[in-house]
Formats: C-alpha cells, structure tokens, sequence
C-alpha cells in the first residue's frame, strides 16, 4: 500500500475514519481476489467482498490499475531496497542476477504482479517515479550501474530490458504446476546473455 495512503485523500487532506475504513477493507479483498483470479479480477466481485459499492471502489481506485499499483506496492518496495543493499556488495554481476531471479520467483508466484507490471507501461496517466514499474526499474537501475562498472554485465544491457524479460518469464509461467522454480530456471538461462 503506498505510503500514507490511508491516512490521506490524493488532495493532500486527511481521510475521514469511515473512508479509511473502506479503502482498507477494499485493499484487503482485492488483495485475496487477486490472488485467487489473477490481475483480472472482477472488480464488483472486490467490491462485493469488501461490503462496499462500486461507486465507492471507484472513488478510491479510479483504475483498475491504480488497485494493483496498490496491491503490490509494499512488496516491491520491499524488492527495491533488496537492490538498494546489494549494489553495496563487493561482487555486484551475481547480486544483480539473485535480485533479477528473486524478482522472477515472487511475481510467477503471485498472481496478477506480472500483468500489473504490463499494465503500467499502458497506463497514461501515471507517475511512472512512483509506480510499482519506475520502483523496480530505479532499484534495478542501481544494481545494474554497480555490475556493469564491475565488467559483470555488458554495457549495452538496460534495466528495462533486464525487467522486461523478467516479466515475461513470470507471465509465461505464472500458471505452471511450480511457477517460483520454472520462472528461476528460464530466467538462470536468458540471463547467460548479459554477461560480456
């Protein structure tokens, strides 16, 4: 969940308790419906489970997408500061591929990151610094600075192609019988290409 987002409205002003309540049981039954039907859950089926209407989902997530960048904020984040200490490592080329493959594993495994990731790269209005995508592709940005410095990697690669190949493995494997261990595995053989 971004930060304060509970405590505040987008205008800045504080939510009343009521609201705050909504957006949190909103979160919560999107965050379980999403996980059960994937990134294109019935949104009436969210509300539903949340014991709120429609309009009321819609005030607080406008977009569909805005509900996923929501969803999976705190656990990208998570993975954003994973970078941040492992570009302080001494061997950057391996910590890079462990992050890219840890990365891999968790959207594979969780349903519906993938496709959100996919869907902010189609959505217009948003602040691509504070998507879930411009997170990861800032973390990811560090990581790869530090391992092409070291010669682990080769210059021409960039975080974004390093991410979209990332999301396409989970993608291609988020419905397989062992998603975390197919995704780690295609991934361990498409990054054999980055290296110099």
């Amino acid at each position: 969940m971004p930060e304060g987002a509970t405590a505040q409205t987008r205008s800045g002003r504080p939510r009343r308790a009521d609201a705050r309540r909504n957006y949190d049981q909103i979160l919560r039954a999107a965050e379980a419906e999403i996980a059960r039907a994937g990134a294109d859950a019935s949104l009436e089926e969210i509300a539903r489970r949340a014991g709120v209407g429609s309009a009321t989902l819609h005030r607080h997530f406008p977009s569909r997408y805005t509900l996923l960048e929501a969803v999976f904020h705190d656990r990208v984040a998570s993975f954003c500061e994973q970078a941040r200490q492992l570009a302080q490592v001494s061997d950057p080329g391996p910590a890079l591929i462990d992050w890219l493959r840890a990365v891999a594993v968790f959207s594979a495994s969780t349903r519906g990151l993938a496709a959100s990731l996919l869907a902010a790269a189609q959505e217009q209005e948003r602040m691509i610094d504070r998507s879930c995508e411009g997170m990861l592709l800032a973390a990811g940005d560090e990581l790869l600075t530090a391992a092409q410095a070291a010669g682990s990697v080769r210059a021409e690669v960039a975080a974004i192609d390093l991410l979209t190949l990332v999301n396409a493995v989970a993608l291609a494997t988020e419905g397989a019988p062992d998603p975390a261990g197919q995704a780690g595995r295609l991934l361990s053989l498409a990054l054999a290409g980055i290296k110099p």
